[in-house]
C-alpha cells in the first residue's frame, strides 16, 4: 500500500504538502493540488482516518443509534441520513439496540469513544435509561423520532399524533363508527401517539374507542395477525381497523382472510408508513405515507451544521405524512 511520503516523491513536494491537501489545513495552489489527488488516485494512497481526526479532531463519522433495525422504516431513515452524509464527505457508524436499553447504551459508549463528530440517535422505549449518558455528552446531538426528557437538544420527528387522527379521520368520513386500533408495545412512543391521534378524532366525533377494541402487540405481521383475530372474535366485531404501522396491518390483511372477512366489503383496514410492500398487498392496502427518506436527510444536514459550528436555537420540528387511499377501505355495510 502507498505511503504519504512516497506519494510526495511521486508529485515531487513535502509530505505536509500532501497532508494540507488531504485535510485543506492550508491554501495549496490548484495545480499541485490537482497534481496531489492525481497521484493519490494513481497509486492508491489511502490516508489513514484515525491518525488524521487525532490530528484535526475531526473524525468525519456520524454515529447512529437505533432501537432496531429489523424494522423497515428505519431502513428507509437510515438511507436518507447515509445519502445526505456522503454528500458532504461524511460516513456513518451504525448500532443497533436490538430494543435493550443497556446495550444501545453500551452502544452508545462505544460510539462516542470512536471519536465521531456528532449522533443522530432514534431512543425508542429506552430514552429515560440513556438521558444520564446523553446529557453528559458533549458532540452534537440530533434526536430522532422522539424527545428525550431532560436532554435539551435538537429533534426532528414524524407527527405520529396527525397519522393517527388521519387514517381515523378517513374511516370516520367513510361512515365508520365501530373503529378499532392494534398498536404496538404500550411503552413504544409513536403508537402512543398514534393512539392519541385516533382518540382525538374519534372524539371529535362523539364516538370514544369501545371497550376491547385496543389492543397492544408485537409491531410486526405476526402481532398484528393476532390482534386481528382477536377484534374479529368479539361479540361485536369492528368495521374498521386502524393499525398502528403497515406490518401490523398486513398481519391483519391475513387474519381476516383466514377469518372468511373480506376486506374492505366486512372490514377496513389502514395502516400508517407506506412501506413498498403495502401497494402490493391484496387487496391494496390504504395507509399513511411518512417523510422518512426526507426525516433522514433532515437530521443529517441539521447534524453537520451543528458539527460545523452553527448556531441559533434548538430545532424542534415534526413532519407530516399524506394519506393513500387504496383498496383496503370502504364504506361499511348497511346497518353495520
Amino acid at each position: 500500500m502507498a505511503t504519504m511520503k512516497q506519494v510526495a516523491e511521486r508529485v515531487g513536494v513535502s509530505t505536509s504538502t500532501v497532508s494540507h491537501v488531504i485535510n485543506g489545513t492550508r491554501a495549496v495552489s490548484e495545480e499541485v493540488r490537482a497534481r496531489v489527488l492525481a497521484t493519490i488516485d494513481e497509486m492508491g494512497y489511502i490516508p489513514n482516518a484515525m491518525a488524521r481526526s487525532l490530528k484535526n479532531d475531526k473524525s468525519r463519522t456520524i454515529g447512529v443509534s437505533i432501537p432496531d433495525n429489523t424494522n423497515p422504516s428505519f431502513a428507509e431513515l437510515l438511507r436518507g441520513i447515509e445519502d445526505a452524509a456522503f454528500e458532504v464527505g461524511y460516513n456513518i457508524m451504525l448500532c443497533n439496540g436490538y430494543e435493550d436499553a443497556g446495550r444501545q447504551a453500551s452502544h452508545l459508549r462505544s460510539l462516542i469513544e470512536k471519536r465521531i463528530d456528532g449522533l443522530i440517535l432514534v431512543a425508542g422505549a429506552a430514552g429515560a435509561a440513556l438521558a444520564p449518558l446523553l446529557a453528559s455528552q458533549r458532540v452534537p446531538i440530533v434526536l430522532a423520532e422522539h424527545e428525550v426528557a431532560a436532554v435539551d437538544t435538537d429533534f426532528i420527528g414524524l407527527d405520529h399524533e396527525a397519522t393517527g387522527h388521519a387514517a381515523t379521520r378517513h374511516l370516520i368520513g367513510l361512515g365508520h363508527r365501530r373503529i378499532a386500533c392494534v398498536a404496538g408495545p404500550r411503552a413504544e412512543p409513536h403508537s402512543r401517539e398514534r393512539i392519541a391521534g385516533l382518540r382525538r378524532a374519534l372524539d371529535e366525533e362523539g364516538i370514544g374507542l369501545a371497550p376491547g377494541y385496543l389492543i397492544h402487540g408485537t409491531p410486526d405481521c405476526a402481532g398484528g395477525h393476532d390482534a386481528v383475530r382477536a377484534l374479529l372474535g368479539l361479540a361485536a366485531p369492528p368495521t374498521a381497523i386502524f393499525a398502528c404501522n403497515d406490518l401490523m396491518a398486513l398481519g391483519g390483511l391475513c387474519a381476516a382472510s383466514e377469518a372468511g372477512v373480506a376486506v374492505p366489503g366486512q372490514l377496513s383496514v389502514v395502516g400508517g408508513d407506506d412501506l413498498g410492500m403495502a401497494a402490493f398487498a391484496t387487496p391494496r392496502l390504504t395507509t399513511v405515507a411518512q417523510p422518512t427518506h426526507a426525516l433522514g436527510r433532515r437530521l443529517t444536514e441539521l447534524l453537520v451544521g451543528r458539527i460545523r459550528g452553527e448556531a441559533g436555537p434548538r430545532r424542534h420540528q415534526r413532519l407530516r405524512g399524506s394519506l393513500v387511499v387504496r383498496q383496503s377501505t370502504a364504506a361499511p355495510l348497511a346497518g353495520a
